[in-house]
C-alpha cells in the first residue's frame, strides 16, 4: 500500500482529515450521537444502545478518543466518555465555512 504524503499538507488540513476520517463511519456518528443525547456514559451504556459488540465498539470509542472527539475519564472499573466540545467546533468551523463559501458563491459546476 502506498504512502498517504500527509506531510504535504498544512497541519490544519491533516487535523480536519483525522477528525473527518474518525466521524466516517455510522458506528462513530451514532457513539457521538448517543453521547450528546445523554452527556456522557460509560461504555457498556453505549453497548446496550447500538447493535454491536462490545469489543467492536471499544475499538470505535477508541478512534474517537484517539481523534480527539471525545474523553474518557476512569471510573472504578468503567470509562466515562464525553465529547470533546474543541473538535465539536473544530468540525463545525470547517464545513460552516465550506457553507459560507458555496451561498455565496456562483458555482454552477455541473448542473
Amino acid at each position: 500500500m502506498g504512502a498517504t504524503k500527509t506531510e504535504h499538507f498544512s497541519s490544519k488540513v491533516n487535523a480536519i482529515a483525522a477528525l473527518a476520517k474518525a466521524m466516517g463511519h455510522p458506528a462513530r456518528v451514532a457513539i457521538v450521537e448517543h453521547l450528546l443525547k445523554v452527556n456522557g456514559c460509560i461504555c457498556n451504556d453505549i453497548v446496550n444502545e447500538l447493535p454491536l459488540s462490545q469489543p467492536t465498539i471499544s475499538q470505535h470509542l477508541k478512534a474517537l478518543k484517539e481523534a480527539g472527539i471525545i474523553q474518557g475519564e476512569v471510573e472504578g472499573n468503567s470509562i466515562c466518555y464525553c465529547i470533546n466540545p474543541k473538535a465539536i467546533h473544530k468540525l463545525e468551523a470547517y464545513f460552516g465555512k465550506l457553507s459560507s463559501k458555496l451561498n455565496t458563491s456562483n458555482l454552477n459546476c455541473c448542473t
